[in-house]
C-alpha cells in the first residue's frame, strides 16, 4: 500500500532511551522516507527537543512517575489532542504500549474510524509487579491491561516469547509476530571513533572487555553479571566490564559493585543517544553480556551482532530465541555460576569469540528497513480487514466508556472555543471559519517547546 499515513503512539520517546522508543523512532523515520507519512504521539517531557525529526512529534499532558516506573505517564484524554487529529487523514493507528497509549489509540479510533494495531514489546506483568504492591491489585491491573489489548483490531508481538507471555496473562486471540530491527549498518565504525569514545577509561590493550547496554534495572540480569565477575576477580582473572545506560536501579547497582570491590574493573557510562558512539562501544568490546529474561526481543543483541560482537544469553530467554549455542551466541543458565563458567572458558578462546561473532552478524542481523517494510505490508492487510468488516465490533462496556469520553472531549474543545470568542458567530459560515482557525492554532501549538496539549 503506497502513501500510508500512520499514527504512532508510545509512552516512551526521546529523551527517554529504551528499545521501544528506538523502535518508534525508526518506524516513523522509515515510513516517512519510504512509505508515506507518519506522526508520533507521546507524553510531554520538559527537556524534549523534537526539532531534529523529519516527522511531526505531538506531545500530550503527562504525570511524572519516573520514581515508580521509570517514565512519565501520559494522560491520554486531551480535548485539544482530539481537535488536532480529526483532519490528519491517518489510515491506521499503531500503539506500542498496552496502557495509556492504547487507551489513546482506542479514543482516536472513535474519532477517526481507522483500525488500531498494538505491538506488545515488553513483559508488562513484571513492570506491574515492580510498580504496584499487592497480588490482588496486580491481578486486577493485568486483567485491565489484557482487556485493553483485546480491544485492538490486531495484535503484534516482537517474538514468540512475547506472545507466550501475553498468553500467560490471559490473552486468547490470534497475534502476529513482527520482529524489530536494528538501525546499525553491518560492520565497524572507524578506529578513531572507537578510541575517541572509549579512550577515557582504563581499558588496556589485550585485556578482554565485556559490555552491557540497556536500562540499569535489576531485572535485566545485572546481579548475575556482577556476581560472576566477582568470582572471576577472586580467581585472579583479568578483564574489564562496561555498563552503558541509566535506570531506576542505577544507584543500587553502583553500590553493589562497590560492595564487591569491583570498581577498579567495572565502569558505568551514562546513556548515549548518538548511535555511532554506541556502535563504538560494541566495536571495542569482546563479549556482550545480556542475561535478561525480562526482554521480549533483545534488540541490543541484534545491535551487537551488527558489529560482529557475540552475546552471552540465558538459554530459553526471548533474547536467545533465534540463537544457537556455540554458533551464533553462547547460552547459559540463569545464574551467576553458569555465567562465570562460560566467561572462564571464553576469556581464553578469542578465536571462538571471533567466529561466533561473525556468524551472529550473518544470521541474527535484521535491518530496520526490512522490519518496517514487513510492518507496512502488515498495515495494508489490517486496513483492508477493517474496511471489509472482518474485525469484531467494539461494543464492550469499556468501549462505551471510551466512546463517552471521546464525545465529552469533543464538546469540551468546542466549549473552550466558544468561551474564547469575543463575539458569537453570526452565521454557520463564520462558525466554520472559526473552527478551522482553532484547528490551525492547535496544530501550531504542538510544535512550540513551551506548550503541550
Amino acid at each position: 500500500m503506497d502513501n500510508l499515513n500512520v499514527c504512532l503512539i508510545n509512552d516512551s520517546f526521546p529523551p527517554v532511551i529504551d528499545g521501544v522508543a528506538t523502535a518508534v523512532c525508526n518506524y516513523a523515520r522509515i515510513i516517512t522516507e519510504k512509505h508515506g507519512r507518519a506522526a508520533v504521539f507521546t507524553p510531554y517531557y520538559p527537556d524534549a527537543d523534537d526539532s531534529q525529526y523529519a516527522f511531526p512529534v505531538y506531545r500530550y499532558p503527562s504525570l511524572d512517575l519516573s520514581k515508580q516506573v521509570g517514565y512519565r505517564a501520559g494522560i491520554p484524554f486531551s480535548p485539544k489532542l482530539m481537535g488536532t487529529v480529526k483532519d490528519a487523514g491517518f489510515d491506521i493507528i499503531h500503539s506500542h504500549c498496552p496502557v495509556s497509549s492504547t487507551l489513546l489509540a482506542r479514543s482516536l479510533r472513535e474519532t477517526l474510524d481507522v483500525p488500531v494495531v498494538m505491538t506488545y514489546h515488553t513483559k508488562f506483568d513484571i513492570d506491574i509487579a515492580n510498580a504496584v504492591q499487592g497480588k490482588l491489585v496486580q491481578a486486577e491491573m493485568i486483567q485491565l491491561l489484557v482487556k485493553n489489548i483485546d480491544a485492538c483490531d490486531e495484535v503484534w508481538t516482537v517474538s514468540r516469547g512475547a506472545g507466550e507471555n501475553l498468553r500467560s496473562l490471559g490473552f486468547d486471540k490470534p497475534y502476529v509476530i513482527m520482529p524489530n530491527g536494528v538501525d546499525f549498518p553491518k560492520g565497524r565504525v572507524s578506529e578513531e571513533l572507537v578510541q575517541e569514545v572509549t579512550g577515557g577509561l582504563d581499558l588496556p590493550a589485550g585485556v578482554p572487555v565485556l559490555l552491557f547496554v540497556g536500562r540499569m534495572m535489576w531485572y535485566k540480569g545485572i546481579r548475575i553479571i556482577l556476581d560472576a565477575l566477582k568470582t572471576l576477580d577472586d580467581e585472579g582473572r583479568v578483564f574489564r566490564m562496561v555498563f552503558v545506560g541509566g535506570g531506576g536501579d542505577a544507584a543500587e547497582i553502583h553500590a553493589y559493585a562497590e560492595e564487591l570491590s569491583l570498581m577498579d574493573k567495572v565502569f558505568f557510562v551514562e546513556p548515549i543517544r548518538d548511535r555511532d558512539r554506541i556502535r563504538a562501544w560494541y566495536c571495542r568490546a569482546d563479549l556482550f553480556l545480556f542475561p535478561s529474561t525480562f526482554d521480549t526481543n533483545g534488540l541490543v543483541v541484534r545491535e551487537a551482532a551488527a558489529c560482529a560482537l557475540p552475546s552471552v544469553l540465558v538459554r530459553g530467554s526471548c533474547a536467545a530465541e533465534d540463537s544457537t549455542d556455540g554458533v551464533t551466541s553462547f547460552l547459559i543458565e540463569e545464574n551467576a555460576q553458569s555465567m562465570a563458567a562460560m566467561l572462564r572458558r571464553l576469556l581464553t578462546e578469542p578465536e571462538c569469540i571471533r567466529r561466533v561473532g561473525e556468524a551472529a552478524q550473518q544470521d541474527l542481523y535484521l535491518s530496520w528497513e526490512d522490519a518496517v517494510d514487513n510492518a507496512c505490508r502488515g498495515y495494508a492487510a489490517v486496513i483492508e480487514n477493517y474496511r471489509s468488516g472482518r474485525y469484531p465490533r467494539h461494543d464492550t462496556p469499556t468501549d462505551e466508556i471510551i466512546h463517552r469520553l471521546t464525545k465529552a472531549m469533543e464538546w469540551v474543545d468546542q466549549a473552550e472555543l466558544l468561551r474564547d470568542l469575543r463575539e458569537p458567530p453570526r452565521s454557520s459560515e463564520e462558525l466554520l471559519a472559526l473552527l478551522r482557525r482553532r484547528r490551525d492554532q492547535l496544530g501550531q501549538s504542538f510544535h512550540r517547546p513551551d506548550r503541550f496539549l
